[in-house]
C-alpha cells in the first residue's frame, strides 16, 4: 500500500506542476489584449503631434524649376522696363553724350528718330538692369551649389559686372571717339560725312559691346586656373597663338573691316590676357 500511496502522491504533484505551467503559459496571453490599447494611444499621439515638414534635399522638380525660371525672367523684364523708363526720362542727356564724337546727326525717314530714341532708351534700361539680371541668374543656380561654390560665385558675379562696365567705359570714352575721328578723316571738300542717327547708334552699340565681353578675359583665366584646367606654363606656351586669335576674333566681331577698329579690340584683349597670366603666375602661383 505504501507503493500505491506513493504513486497517488506523485500523480497530484504532477497535476499541480501541470497546472502551474498552464497558469504560467496563460499569463502572457493577456498582453495581446493590452496591445490594441497601446496602438490606439500611439495613433492618438501621432495625430495630435504637428506634421513633420519634409526634408529639403535641394532637389526640385521640373515644374518647380520652370516656375522659378519664369519668375526670374519676369523680374528681369520688369527691371529692364523700369530702367528703360529712366533712360527715356534722361534721353536728351544720353543722346548728347552719344553724339559727342560725331557731332550733328541726321535722320532720313520720318520715323527713324522716334525708333532710334526707343532703342537708346531700351539699351540704357538693359545696362541699368544688368546688375539685377546677373543677380537673378545667380539666385537661380544658387540652390544647386555648395557653400564653397556659392562663395566663389558671390565673388564672380560682382566682378563680372564691374569688368563688363569697365570695358564699356573704356570703349566709349577712349576708343569710340578715336574710331569716329578716324573714319571722319576720310572726308574732304567733295566728300562730307553725314551720319544717320539710326546707323550711327547701331555702330556705337556693335562697337562698344564687344569690349564689355573682352574685359571678362582675366576673370575667365582666373576661374580656369582655379579649377586646375590651365596654369602659367600653359598660358606662356600659347601666347603667340592668342595674339593671332585676338586679331581673328576682332575681325569677326567688329562692325567694320578696317584694321584700326580691329586693333582697338585686339590690343586690349592681348593686354588683358597678359594681366591674367601675371595674376596666375605671381599671385596664384600656378
Amino acid at each position: 500500500m505504501s507503493g500505491g500511496m506513493t504513486e497517488e502522491r506523485e500523480v497530484p504533484d504532477e497535476a499541480a506542476a501541470a497546472s502551474v505551467q498552464g497558469t504560467a503559459t496563460e499569463r502572457p496571453t493577456a498582453a495581446p489584449e493590452e496591445a490594441p490599447a497601446a496602438e490606439v494611444k500611439a495613433a492618438i499621439e501621432t495625430a495630435a503631434a504637428p506634421p513633420e515638414e519634409p526634408e529639403d534635399d535641394g532637389s526640385m522638380s521640373l515644374i518647380a524649376h520652370l516656375t522659378e525660371l519664369r519668375a526670374r525672367l519676369i523680374k528681369c523684364l520688369i527691371a529692364v522696363a523700369l530702367g528703360s523708363c529712366v533712360g527715356y526720362y534722361f534721353l536728351d542727356e544720353i543722346m548728347h553724350y552719344l553724339t559727342l564724337p560725331a557731332g550733328k546727326l541726321y535722320y532720313m525717314q520720318p520715323s527713324e528718330a522716334f525708333f532710334t530714341y526707343l532703342k537708346v532708351a531700351i539699351a540704357a534700361g538693359f545696362l541699368l538692369a544688368l546688375p539685377v539680371i546677373f543677380y537673378q541668374v545667380w539666385r537661380f543656380f544658387l540652390p544647386a551649389l555648395t557653400r564653397a561654390e556659392r562663395m566663389v560665385l558671390g565673388l564672380i558675379v560682382p566682378s563680372s559686372v564691374l569688368l563688363f562696365f569697365g570695358g564699356l567705359a573704356f570703349s566709349f570714352f577712349l576708343v569710340l571717339p578715336a574710331a569716329v575721328q578716324f573714319f571722319m578723316g576720310f572726308g574732304n571738300a567733295e566728300l562730307e560725312a553725314l551720319f544717320s542717327v539710326d546707323k550711327y547708334f547701331d555702330f556705337v552699340i556693335w562697337f562698344v559691346l564687344p569690349f564689355g565681353f573682352v574685359f571678362e578675359l582675366p576673370l575667365v583665366i582666373i576661374i580656369l586656373a582655379k579649377i586646375g584646367l590651365i596654369g602659367s606654363a600653359f598660358l606662356r606656351k600659347y601666347q603667340r597663338i592668342v595674339i593671332f586669335l585676338a586679331f581673328v576674333i576682332a575681325a569677326i566681331i567688329t562692325p567694320t573691316p578696317d584694321v584700326f577698329t580691329q586693333s582697338m579690340i585686339a590690343l586690349p584683349m592681348i593686354v588683358l590676357y597678359e594681366i591674367g597670366y601675371l595674376i596666375v603666375r605671381y599671385i596664384m602661383r600656378k
